[in-house]
């Protein structure tokens, strides 16, 4: 149940935004191990965002999952940094990112949760 939120300031075309979603989900996917077809991806641009007094181009990402290896945090965020600034030309100083490890019981899905589906 991966989930990879990106916030950003910058502005993008509905094009360009279904290119970036599509490729967060494949990185996720890929980073954390499990099927993309399991991972949810959202892409929130052109949003009004102040990181160190400016609005050079700043991102936030949260990367969620069940069974997140917080041993590997350092090499998600040297992936997801080098993702952005590939593709938004943000540079990895501008990047805030949460890592969560969400417990099967506490995520919905399918009218149940995880966890009952075990």
């Amino acid at each position: 149940m991966p989930f990879l939120k990106l916030e950003t300031n910058v502005a993008l075309e509905q094009e360009q935004a279904k290119t970036l979603v599509h490729g967060l989900s494949v990185l996720a996917a890929d980073m954390l191990g499990k099927p993309e077809s399991a991972v949810l991806a959202v892409v929130e641009p052109d949003k009004i965002m102040s990181f160190g007094g400016t609005d050079a181009p700043t991102a936030f990402v949260t990367l969620k999952s069940v069974g997140f290896p917080e041993d590997k945090a350092g090499w998600f965020s040297a992936t997801i940094c080098a993702f952005l600034e590939d593709s938004l030309s943000i540079p990895p100083d501008r990047v805030y990112i949460a890592f969560n490890d969400i417990r099967r019981s506490m995520i919905g899905w399918n009218s149940d949760t995880l966890e009952a589906r075990k």
